[in-house]
């Protein structure tokens, strides 16, 4: 059952347009041992993530949704998704190198390229996807390649037909612009609309495999590509994306777009879009959103007023240079790839990229979880914090070099020592944090239950340990300020609660303080 969003239900066309606002899900999205990775139908069962957008408004690519929706074709049906995908559409299109079952059936497991996650690395083993009829499917080329004929050619190859002309109409043409006038989401397929032809597509990735699929519609025309491996750095995003743009100028040409906006109102709109920005498409609700803290997509403006984004922002190999050619569309002179703001009441409500704006738009942060003001923040406190735990055996050590005694006795004695041991146990606590994500992130491939009692145990003393320490700090400063002690120690005793008391607000903020291992 999915909770409806202030009444309403999630339709299929939401699902098929990621539009249904779910949050994203991590965990079980990929593993490369079946036993390890749940079916689909359990793992959609195990925990609904939560809407965070009002459906219909807000495009958010789910492989939840995605997964949903094979769900509801298995209940419909009355087939196993992977049994419906052969009959209806594998076996009409004589695509007989394709399977959705994982692992491979065995008469198609000498046929599997083997995967790396850049190629002088060591391989990787087949790959599960956990949400399977989001990305399960393994083909050839030369199978794909008469799945796109049949998508060009009505829904019909070589007398044989998987689809109502109507129908493959609707799916190619139901497209609604969130960013006009970037390319929108049509129903399972999304717009690359380059050099005025009309063009849908869809990207898959695993770990190892990285593909892309664009249809020209009106030109009879498609281009397939997959690889097998990431690269440096993820450099194959780029690789195919500049793969589809230089084919598109090749064989499509078009005369690169001479509009400029005047350049006292390209530099003022590139001021208002300066900032932090996050995209829809995140963890909201679970520990992942700290990801939302150390990843916002930062926008600045350059010293002639041209608008800035981040370099990887557009998956596009060569540097970006932005121009406006339009009241807040821009243009980026070095590929195909245009960016566009929408604009309210004289204010820029969101924004994003062509080869994003389908399924992922990026919104500002709440003030309270503003990057920008809370990193350089949390800088400072893990600062305060760890000077704290390093002089503390500093000071002990030179003591003991001199000879000297300590001046404090008694509860001033135990003041001091409780809040140095306070200060490292929460350095300790967010050293655990990094560690953690870090695995999961590092082995995406494996990134299920494995780590749930790590999980249960750092967050149960998370709240131990932060709270805790906060009420320890506030002690100290009380006892600091109501006894004969130095102005320094008082000073860093208010130092040391408003420390403590920011990195309270971000594990609050930030949904490390919860207890769970849905993600």
């Amino acid at each position: 059952k999915i909770p409806p969003y202030e009444g309403k239900p999630v339709t299929m066309r939401q699902a098929m347009t990621h539009t249904a606002g779910f949050e994203e899900q991590l965990k079980d999205l990929i593993g490369t041992n079946r036993a390890g990775v749940p079916p689909y139908d359990e793992l959609l069962k195990q925990w609904v993530p939560k809407r965070i957008f009002a459906p219909g408004t807000t495009p958010a690519y789910s492989n939840y949704a995605t997964s949903l929706a094979g769900y509801v074709v298995e209940r419909v049906s009355g087939q196993p998704f992977d049994s419906y995908v052969e009959q209806h559409i594998f076996a009409p299109l004589r695509m007989t190198r394709s399977s959705t079952r994982q692992p491979l059936p065995d008469a198609l497991k000498p046929l599997m390229a083997t995967g790396y996650r850049k190629a002088s690395g060591e391989t990787v083993e087949f790959e599960i996807v956990g949400p399977a009829p989001a990305g399960s499917m393994s083909s050839t080329g030369s199978d794909m390649a008469r799945f796109m004929i049949a998508h060009l050619n009505g829904g019909e190859l070589d007398g044989a037909r998987i689809l109502k002309p109507e129908t493959v109409r609707v799916m190619h043409t139901s497209i609604k612009k969130y960013v006009p006038p970037l390319d929108g989401m049509a129903l399972g397929f999304f717009e690359t609309d380059i050099n005025g032809r009309e063009v849908i597509a869809h990207l898959g990735d695993t770990g190892a495999f990285h593909t892309s699929l664009h249809l020209f519609l009106n030109d009879g025309v498609g281009l397939y590509a997959s690889f097998n491996s990431s690269g440096e750095q993820g450099a194959v995003n780029g690789v195919r994306i500049s793969l589809f743009e230089q084919f598109a100028d090749r064989y499509f040409p078009q005369k690169p777009d001479a509009r400029r906006v005047p350049k006292e109102e390209a530099k003022k709109h590139a001021q208002m879009m300066a900032g932090n920005w996050i995209p829809s498409r995140r963890a909201d609700s679970t520990f992942l959103n700290i990801t939302q803290l150390i990843g916002q997509t930062e926008v600045s403006v350059g010293k002639d007023g041209e608008l800035i984004l981040p370099a990887g922002l557009s998956l596009s190999a060569a540097p970006a240079k932005w121009v406006e050619v339009e009241p807040f569309v821009w243009h980026d002179l070095n590929s195909d790839q245009r960016a566009a703001a929408v604009v309210e009441n004289g204010e820029i409500k969101r924004f994003s990229l062509s080869i994003l704006s389908a399924f992922t738009v990026f919104e500002r942060p709440p003030s309270y979880k503003n990057s920008a003001v809370l990193v350089p923040l949390l800088l400072l406190s893990i600062g305060i914090l760890l000077l704290t735990a390093l002089f503390w055996p500093v000071r002990w050590a030179i003591r003991r070099y001199h000879g000297a005694t300590f001046a404090l006795t008694g509860r001033d004695l135990l003041g001091y020592r409780l809040s140095r041991f306070a200060a490292l146990s929460i350095l300790l606590i967010l050293v655990g944090w990094a560690v953690l994500i870090s695995m999961m992130f590092g082995d995406l491939e494996n990134l299920g239950g494995a780590l749930d009692p790590f999980l249960i145990i750092l967050q149960v003393l998370s709240f131990v340990v932060l709270f805790g320490d906060l009420a320890v700090f506030c002690w100290y400063l009380w006892q600091v300020w109501t006894r004969k002690r130095r102005w320094t120690a008082k000073v860093w005793s208010v130092a040391l609660v408003l420390a403590a008391a920011v990195v309270v607000w971000m594990g609050l903020a930030f949904h490390l303080l919860s207890i769970g291992t849905n993600y």
